[in-house]
């Protein structure tokens, strides 16, 4: 009954504590099953952007001859595909598909196997692909139909009836009827019945068989012809006859990985799977014949997994600080419904009132401010998708656990006598010795933990070992070391300002500082909620701003303009002009790349044709740093470190010509990055009496790749030699990383809100101590204190803790990074692209910093404002 009387008193002071308690919930509870999703989505869009032959499980046996070893109908391969499936662990079987769904199948492929009479430059392979026919358009002819024989060399041979990707008709004259002889020994024989294209070739299926779409081109070491390979496709009907004693034989089956059903089981545990169905696959032995697993999962998950360890790494960094700081928030709220109730609190204890019963007023008073919201904001967030992990349990309890504590423990303390006045205002307590070493302790401890953190480094076996729980400690100790400093050193100087004000004639600052020194026990909880707050919002500025400034680095070292055209044969005046004229194109520089023989040995490098005074004016405003061409009356070469030293080199190119090292450059924008490389001005070849052959064109203007790509169409003659890439598409490839995006997303969004706590802390604060400083006020009015005096006394009273802690806190978040050290490694989000420095960005300290002061200043002056309304008979008592 009491507990509803002292809420329908006070509904201002428990509906503020209600809604800091739902938004504190809604934030811990809501944002790590956003970053869970997000992080579920990343590793989706990683292994979909791969190609389904790394991650898909594939068994794989290879048969030499004999007839054990032979599958000569798709029944037997069907049964040993139930076999491998039933060997999957139970934890893995969610992430892979049923047989025939997806890229699942199976298939039956010779290996390396030679063109009779070709002298080995020519390979045409036979497979059968359990789906294979169900993919493909018939161009010309007709689906191949059962094997036959042959007579060859006084022999009956194998002869099987195939098709082949319409590509091979030209390359390798496998038009329709064409026959061929393959092997050296063991022969077989083919017959050209068909001519096929592939349904979809964007079919992730077709990854397991990309040696079925196109003629693979193979330069063999010291020789000018190329070598040539191609699969044809036979039915199952030509199983029973795919068979020899020297014939190389691979057997495959596939099960397709559901990359999103991967997403939803543990990475770790996926690897244990993995590493557990590789095991039993080898011991799967048929026939005497052993399978073996053919993968690439484990690597793109431990792969990820490092990745992603960084990701959780600044989450959980952020989302530390957020929820210190709303536990920090809650309590101060806490307070304030105290400070309302407080007086009756004291006159229930003074009229016999048991301590359980004043306690169990304030803890219920205060449950029923914290428990709805916590229940609703413990609720909302499951509309969020992702999985629940321990925050999203563990934070709301806490922060209820935290607040009803504080309260009971809070009430407790002040009301242990009755009647007992205490004069927090007038002296402060010394601290132990105890206290002291415990806090110098922790300090030290921060210290050695942030200089060894830099020194050692951090696990790097991420996907075994897990997080490194080193990188999340340190800035948990330095924060707290900190806050420690800031409340033991904070008064220092104000007792010296207060000596110089002491000796002023004005009252109003002696007073006012004075106050701030003299500051209640409770108003140190500012300190351990500004300082976190403006550490980690700093920290998340830096961090994001970070991220995207070098994310625009990498975007121009990849594309090295606007647009790259990049032609594998000869741009024409004509052509170029062409795209000159495009719509939006307002500045062309052409430039010839090529590879260069150094001297007269097989040391070859890459070379770049370019006047780099255009190509600076062509990016000029981007953070892209070209060098200038030096000047010479021989061929200048800017060379990569790799030819450094080497004074005057003799390179063959378009014809022999000598370069002299002019310079060293570390990479190449848009074109070099490692290796044996050298940029030479663009009329090299003129000056050796040939044409300059341009073959790349650097494009500037508001044109896109897509009309880029329309005029090379209609400028040259074969449009498939043509790569366009653009700063945009590679932007986008950068910038649209999924795990890119929760990064930033939720390091604004935990910005603005520990911007937003750090606001309310202030505002709590003044509201806290209205009641103590209009009786002060009152008590100075009747001294003739004005008005604006009064507002003067109240802002130095506040001002000079929230100044040091926003130093305090700014100066953490600037260190943080550098403290971080090597723990921070965010090149997986900027394109490979190391952060090398954190630029100094005072905008969000300046804004934050602003509107603390701000408004401390306004609730000063809005209370001074109030109380000067209030008659003295309002706040003095009688007697006083």
């Amino acid at each position: 009954m009491k507990t509803l009387r002292l809420a329908r008193v006070n509904p201002g002071a428990l509906a503020m504590l209600a809604v800091l308690t739902l938004s504190a919930c809604l934030l811990i509870a809501g944002m790590p099953r956003m970053m869970q999703n997000a992080f579920d989505q990343a590793m989706t869009q990683d292994f979909d952007s791969a190609p389904a032959q790394q991650y898909d499980l594939t068994a794989i046996t290879e048969s030499y001859g004999g007839p054990q070893q032979h599958i000569g109908d798709a029944a037997r391969f069907a049964q040993w595909d139930k076999e491998l499936r039933a060997l999957l662990p139970a934890g893995l079987r969610p992430a892979v598909r049923p047989a025939g769904a997806g890229t699942s199948h199976m298939s039956a492929k010779t290996v390396s196997t030679p063109v009779f009479g070709t002298g080995g430059m020519s390979y045409i392979n036979l497979a059968w692909l359990s789906d294979g026919f169900e993919r493909v358009q018939w161009v010309e002819g007709r689906p191949p139909g059962k094997p036959a024989t042959k007579r060859f060399q006084n022999a009956d041979i194998p002869f099987f009836e195939v098709a082949v990707v319409a590509e091979a008709a030209q390359k390798m004259g496998l038009t329709i009827g064409a026959e061929k002889i393959l092997g050296e020994s063991d022969y077989a024989a083919i017959k050209v019945v068909g001519l096929f294209k592939a349904e979809n070739p964007a079919d992730r299926w077709w990854s397991h068989n990309r040696d079925a779409l196109a003629v693979n081109e193979v330069q063999p070491p010291g020789k000018s012809d190329v070598e040539r390979h191609i699969t044809t496709l036979i039915p199952a009907e030509a199983l029973s006859a795919l068979r020899g004693d020297s014939r190389r034989l691979s057997y495959a089956w596939i099960l397709s990985v559901d990359t999103a059903a991967l997403s939803r089981i543990d990475p770790r545990d996926t690897l244990a799977y993995v590493k557990e169905y590789d095991k039993a696959v080898a011991l799967n032995a048929k026939n005497r014949v052993s399978h073996r697993l053919d993968t690439q999962l484990p690597s793109l998950m431990s792969a990820f997994l490092t990745k992603l360890a960084t990701a959780q790494t600044i989450m959980y960094l952020a989302l530390g600080g957020l929820l210190v700081v709303s536990l920090g928030v809650i309590v101060l709220g806490v307070q304030l419904v105290l400070d309302r109730i407080d007086q009756a609190l004291a006159l229930m204890r003074a009229r016999g009132g048991a301590l359980p019963q004043v306690v169990a007023t304030a803890t219920g008073i205060t449950a029923a401010a914290l428990l709805p919201a916590v229940i609703l904001g413990y609720g909302l967030p499951f509309l969020v998708p992702g999985p629940a992990v321990l925050l999203v349990h563990a934070g709301p309890a806490l922060l209820l656990l935290t607040g009803i504590g504080y309260a009971a423990a809070r009430a407790a303390l002040e009301h242990r006598t009755p009647l007992h006045e205490r004069r927090g205002d007038v002296a402060t307590a010394k601290p132990t010795a105890k206290r002291i070493t415990l806090e110098i302790l922790v300090i030290g401890l921060a210290l050695a933990g942030a200089y060894a953190l830099r020194t050692r480094g951090l696990t790097t076996q991420v996907a075994a070992q897990g997080q490194d729980p080193f990188l999340l400690l340190v800035p948990i100790a330095l924060t707290l070391a900190a806050a420690l400093i800031t409340l033991r050193c904070y008064p220092y100087p104000l007792r010296l300002v207060v000596r110089l004000a002491a000796r002023a004639r004005a009252a109003v600052p002696f007073l006012g500082l004075t106050r701030a020194a003299r500051a209640r026990t409770f108003s140190v909880l500012p300190v351990l909620i500004l300082l976190p707050a403006l550490a980690v919002s700093v920290f998340a500025s830096l961090i994001s701003s970070g991220i995207t400034s070098t994310q625009e680095v990498a975007v121009w070292q990849r594309a090295g303009a606007p647009i790259r055209l990049e032609y594998r044969g000869i741009l024409t005046d004509q052509a170029i002009d062409r795209i000159r004229k495009t719509p939006g194109v307002d500045r062309v520089v052409p430039a010839q790349a090529g590879r260069v023989q150094i001297g007269y040995s097989s040391e070859r490098a890459d070379v770049l044709a370019v006047d780099l005074a255009a190509w600076r004016e062509l990016v000029a405003g981007r953070p892209l740093d070209l060098p200038g061409q030096p000047g010479g009356s021989a061929v200048p070469a800017l060379v990569s470190p790799e030819l450094k030293g080497r004074g005057t080199m003799d390179i063959g190119w378009q014809s022999r010509m000598k370069a002299t090292e002019a310079g060293v450059i570390e990479a190449v924008p848009g074109f070099f990055t490692k290796g044996r490389f050298m940029v030479v001005p663009f009329d090299t070849n003129q000056r050796t009496g040939t044409r300059v052959n341009v073959n790349t064109l650097l494009i500037g203007g508001s044109a896109d790749e897509a009309a880029i790509r329309a005029a090379a169409a209609s400028a040259v003659p074969d449009a498939k030699l043509v790569s366009v890439t653009g700063a945009g598409e590679i932007r986008q490839a950068i910038t649209g990383d999924a795990l890119t995006g929760t990064i930033l997303t939720i390091l604004r969004i935990v910005t603005v809100a520990l911007a937003a706590y750090a606001l309310v802390a202030v505002i709590v604060t003044l509201v806290i101590s209205a009641a103590d400083r209009a009786a002060a006020v009152s008590f100075l009015r009747t001294l003739g204190l004005s008005a604006r005096q009064a507002q003067g006394l109240t802002v130095l009273e506040i001002s000079p803790m929230i100044v040091l802690t926003s130093l305090a806190g700014l100066a953490l978040g600037l260190v943080l990074p550098a403290a971080l050290g090597p723990g921070v490694d965010l090149s997986a989000y900027t394109g490979d692209l190391a952060i090398r420095g954190y630029d100094l960005d005072l905008l969000t300290p300046a804004l934050l910093a602003a509107g603390l002061t701000g408004v401390a200043v306004l609730g000063a002056y809005t209370h001074t404002a109030i109380s000067r309304r209030r008659s003295l008979g309002s706040v003095l008592r009688v007697g006083d």
